[in-house]
């Protein structure tokens, strides 16, 4: 009993620094320079979660912002489904531009700090002329009163060149195979 004891903590061990590995070599991703020249001429991305069955999503197209670490930054309602897909552990596919653009896979977070907020808030109509009209326009306000929430998705790989969104199909590993 002893020695089964032992070698099921051993075993968690194992487990635990296998996933610590991953973790950091997920949290050491950055953004390929492909992607980085796509989302600078670009005015939308398209964005699907992965569904509890671990298909994809209906591919959503959004406005952005490109953070400082080049992370994208997007607005959306805490009711949608991309949101309650990231709440509870979901990845992004990120297509750049538009639907059969250059695409990766990455690590996406619902964001509560006001420093993340105030980049959308002064963000989105720096870079999109309907937004300083008025239009979906994000402010305090709607962060404050629970109408908008700031999702920030960090690239961990890219996807091959052509990679189409298949709503219904298994969702791409964060993972390299």
């Amino acid at each position: 009993m002893r020695e089964l004891t032992r070698r099921a903590g051993i075993a968690a061990i194992g487990v635990l620094i296998a996933s610590l590995l991953s973790a950091a070599s997920i949290a050491k991703a950055e953004t390929s320079a492909r992607d980085v020249k796509a989302m600078s001429d670009a005015s939308l991305i398209y964005i699907a979660t992965v569904r509890k069955d671990g298909n994809q999503s209906k591919a959503a197209p959004v406005w952005f912002l490109v953070s400082k670490d080049n992370t994208l930054l997007i607005q959306t309602s805490p009711k949608s489904w991309k949101a309650k897909r990231i709440r509870r552990g979901s990845p992004a596919i990120i297509w750049i531009g538009k639907s059969d653009g250059p695409a990766f896979i990455g690590k996406a977070a619902i964001l509560t700090d006001k420093d993340s907020q105030q980049e959308v808030i002064d963000g989105i109509p720096r870079k999109y002329t309907i937004a300083r009209l008025g239009f979906a326009r994000p402010s305090e306000k709607k962060f404050a009163d629970g109408q908008i929430v700031a999702i920030r998705v960090t690239p961990v790989r890219d996807l091959p060149d052509g990679f189409k969104s298949q709503p219904g199909t298994p969702a791409p590993s964060l993972e390299a195979k």
